[in-house]
C-alpha cells in the first residue's frame, strides 16, 4: 500500500486492508470491483459491503467541501425578494417566537396588541410608555412593516385615552403619521392626522406640524400640507406682541407662540420650494410673500438665522428651475397653472392677481432680506448664479453717441479712484475678473457697458460680428462702470470731459434705473464725492434711484471674520449725514459693503433688481 495525492493505492501482494476505515469514502461499485479481483464472488458478502459502503458514504468528510456561490444577479434578486416580503409583513427566514406564530392575531389578550417584528418592544398595553410606542413606530418604519404600523395605530386609537403617555399621545400620532408617509401608507397617515386634529387641537406642537407639512409635500399631498399650515400654524399680525413676550420666558406653554415664529416660516419655505419645483410660480410667490411678511416679528423676537434654519438653498434651486422653465417656454405646467387659476379665481382672487416678475428668484431675495439668515457663501453663489447667468462686455463709450441702444435697464457705478468699484462689481456678479482690478488708480477711463443675461450668442456677436438668433432674457440689464474721479492721473481736460459726459448720461439716459455712488468707509465723503452728490441730486430723474455705498468696511475691523464682517465709525457716518444734508440727499439709502467679506451683497441686489425689472 502506498499513499498518493489522489488517495490510497492497494498494491498487489499487499496485506489485507479495510477500505471502510479509510478517511476517504468510496462507493460500492469500487468495492465490488476490488473483491472480484481478489476472487470473492459471494452474493452475501457483496450485499454486506454495499450496506457498509452506504453507511460510509454518509460519514462526515475530513476534507474541506467547496461551497458553491450564487452569481451576483441571483444574490441581488434574492435580496430584493426578501425586502419585498418584509414590506408585506412576511420577513424571509425570520425566526419567530412560537408564542407569536399566529400571523393574523395581533391581539393576544384584551387591551393588549402584539407586534410581529422582533425587537425590544413585543407587546403594547396600558403599561407601555412613550418610549416603548416611539420605539415600535421607529422599528416599523425601519423594517417597512405596515402590519406593525397598523397595530400601533389601532393601539393608540382604540386602546388608549388622552392621558396615555403623560398626555403626549398627540405627539405619538404625529410621529406615526410621519412614519406612515415614509412608507406611503396614506390610510394610516390620514387617520392619525385627523384623530390628532379632532382630539388634541389645543396641545399641538408647531415643530410636529412643520414636520408633517414637510413629509406631506414629499408625497405630493400639497392640499393637506396647506391645510395644516393654516389650521395648526396660523399666524396673525396681532400675535406679534405675545410672541415677543414669549421669547423672553422659559415656560413651555408660553413658548409655543414663539415656536410658531420659528416653524411656520420653515413650513412656508417648504411649500414655496415645492411649488417652484412643480412649475407653479404664482403659488410659490404667494408663499414667499407670506414668508417675508413674518420678518418683522421674527427679528423682534430675537430669533437668529442659525436657529431659524430656513432651507434657502432648496428655495433658490427651485426658483432657478422654475425660471428656466418660464424662459424656455417648454413647460406645460405653467400654462396648466393658468388654466387652474381661471377656474379657482373666485376662491382665491389674491393668487390670481399675482404678477410674475422678470425673475422669480427675486421673490426668494425678498425672503432673504426680510428674515434673518446666515452670511452663507453657498447660498449667495446660488442666488448670484440664478440672477446673473451670462455677462458680456459690450462696449466702452467716451460720449453719448458711443452708448449702446437703450433697450433695457441700466445700473451705474460712480465713485472716486481707488474706491473699489471693480471689486464690488465682481463680488455682486460672483465673477473674479469681470471688471479689471488695477493697483494704479484711474485705470477705468471710459464708460464700460456690461450686458447681463443677454442672449446666449451675444459674446460671439460682439467679438466677431456674427449674426446670432435669439432674444435677451426678460431680466437682462446693463452694468455701467464709470471712470473714477479724484486723484486719477489724467489731464484736466479729460477729467472735464468725463464730468460733462456723466452729467449728460445721468440727465438724459432714459433707461437708467439706479445709480450707486461708492464712498470709502475709512475716510467718508471727499470734495469729489460732494461734487458727485450735487450733480446726481440735481440731474437724476425721479424714476431712478440713488444709493450711497460705503466700501471697504472690512478695513475698519481688525481681523474681520464671518460673523463680524465690517463696520463704519461714528465719525464717518456723521460726516456722511452732513454731506447728504448739504446736497439735499438726506433720504438716500446707505449700504455698507465689503468685497472681501461679502458684506452687503443681498442689499445691493435688492436695488439692482430695479434695473432688471424695467
Amino acid at each position: 500500500m502506498m499513499i498518493t495525492r489522489f488517495g490510497l493505492l492497494l498494491l498487489p501482494g499487499a496485506s489485507s486492508f479495510n477500505l471502510l476505515t479509510a478517511y476517504r469514502p468510496v462507493d460500492s461499485w469500487s468495492l465490488k470491483e476490488s473483491l472480484s479481483e481478489r476472487g470473492s464472488t459471494s452474493l452475501d458478502s457483496s450485499v454486506a459491503i454495499d450496506d457498509e459502503a452506504q453507511s460510509a458514504s454518509h460519514a462526515p468528510s475530513l476534507l474541506p467541501q467547496k461551497r458553491t456561490r450564487l452569481p451576483r444577479p441571483q444574490r441581488k434578486a434574492l435580496e430584493r425578494a426578501r425586502k419585498a416580503n418584509r414590506g408585506e409583513g412576511n420577513p424571509v427566514n425570520q425566526k419567530r417566537d412560537p408564542k407569536r406564530s399566529g400571523l393574523g392575531d395581533m391581539e393576544a389578550a384584551e387591551g393588549e396588541i402584539r407586534l410581529r417584528s422582533s425587537g425590544s418592544v413585543a407587546v403594547l398595553n396600558q403599561e407601555s410608555t412613550f418610549s416603548d410606542v416611539l420605539a415600535a413606530i421607529k422599528k416599523s418604519q425601519n423594517n417597512q412593516d405596515n402590519h406593525d404600523l397598523n397595530a400601533v395605530f389601532r393601539f393608540l386609537v382604540e386602546l388608549t385615552d388622552s392621558t396615555f403617555a403623560d398626555g403626549k399621545k398627540g405627539s405619538l400620532l404625529s410621529r406615526l403619521a410621519v412614519a406612515a408617509l415614509h412608507l406611503k401608507n396614506h390610510r394610516i397617515a390620514a387617520g392619525a392626522i385627523n384623530y390628532r386634529q379632532s382630539h388634541f387641537r389645543d396641545c399641538l406642537l408647531p415643530m410636529e406640524s412643520a414636520a408633517l407639512v414637510r413629509n406631506l409635500l414629499r408625497t405630493n399631498n400639497v392640499t393637506e400640507a396647506c391645510n395644516i399650515l393654516e389650521t395648526e400654524l396660523s399666524w396673525q399680525s396681532t400675535m406679534m406682541d405675545a410672541a415677543i413676550a414669549a421669547s423672553r420666558t422659559t415656560t413651555s406653554s408660553e413658548r409655543s407662540c414663539c415656536d410658531l415664529l420659528k416653524y411656520r416660516p420653515e413650513a412656508l419655505s417648504y411649500i414655496a420650494s415645492w411649488h417652484f419645483f412643480e412649475g407653479q410660480p404664482r403659488a410659490a410667490i404667494h408663499a414667499c410673500r407670506k414668508l417675508a411678511s413674518m420678518g418683522e416679528a421674527v427679528r423682534a423676537a430675537g430669533i437668529s438665522g442659525s436657529s431659524l434654519g430656513l432651507p434657502l438653498s432648496r428655495l433658490l434651486q427651485g426658483a432657478a428651475k422654475c425660471q428656466s422653465l418660464i424662459r424656455t417656454e417648454a413647460s406645460t405646467t405653467v400654462s396648466l397653472e393658468d388654466d387652474a387659476l381661471s377656474e379657482q379665481q373666485s376662491q382665491d382672487e389674491e393668487l390670481a392677481r399675482i404678477r410674475i416678475p422678470c425673475n422669480v428668484v427675486y421673490s426668494v431675495l425678498d425672503v432673504m432680506m426680510s428674515l434673518p439668515s446666515e452670511n452663507d457663501d453657498r447660498v449667495y453663489e446660488l442666488l448670484s448664479n440664478a440672477l446673473v447667468r451670462r455677462v458680456v462686455f459690450i462696449t466702452g463709450a467716451v460720449n453719448m453717441d458711443g452708448c449702446p441702444p437703450p433697450d433695457r435697464g441700466e445700473a451705474a457705478f460712480i465713485g472716486r479712484s481707488n474706491v473699489g468699484k471693480s471689486s464690488l462689481v465682481n463680488m455682486i456678479t460672483n465673477r473674479k475678473s469681470l471688471a479689471y482690478i488695477s493697483k494704479r488708480p484711474g485705470k477705468t477711463q471710459q464708460f464700460n457697458f456690461f450686458a447681463v443675461n443677454d442672449k446666449a450668442g451675444k459674446e460671439q456677436e460682439v467679438k466677431y460680428g456674427d449674426i446670432v438668433d435669439g432674444e435677451k432674457d426678460a431680466d437682462s440689464f446693463y452694468i455701467v462702470d464709470l471712470p473714477g474721479f479724484g486723484f486719477a492721473k489724467v489731464p484736466d481736460k479729460q477729467r472735464q470731459e468725463w464730468a460733462s459726459f456723466m452729467k449728460d448720461y445721468i440727465a438724459t439716459r432714459t433707461t437708467l434705473r439706479v445709480v450707486f455712488h461708492l464712498v470709502d468707509s475709512r475716510h467718508g465723503p471727499t470734495e469729489e464725492d460732494l461734487s458727485i452728490m450735487n450733480q446726481v441730486g440735481e440731474n437724476l430723474p425721479a424714476y431712478a434711484k440713488y444709493v450711497i455705498v460705503l466700501t471697504k468696511a472690512d478695513k475698519n475691523v481688525k481681523g474681520a471674520r464671518q460673523n463680524y464682517t465690517g463696520k463704519v465709525s461714528k465719525d464717518v457716518m456723521e460726516k456722511l449725514r452732513r454731506a447728504m444734508a448739504e446736497t439735499s440727499n438726506l433720504h438716500v439709502p446707505v449700504v455698507v459693503t465689503s468685497a472681501e467679506t461679502k458684506l452687503g451683497r443681498d442689499e445691493m441686489w435688492s436695488y439692482l433688481r430695479c434695473a432688471a425689472a424695467s
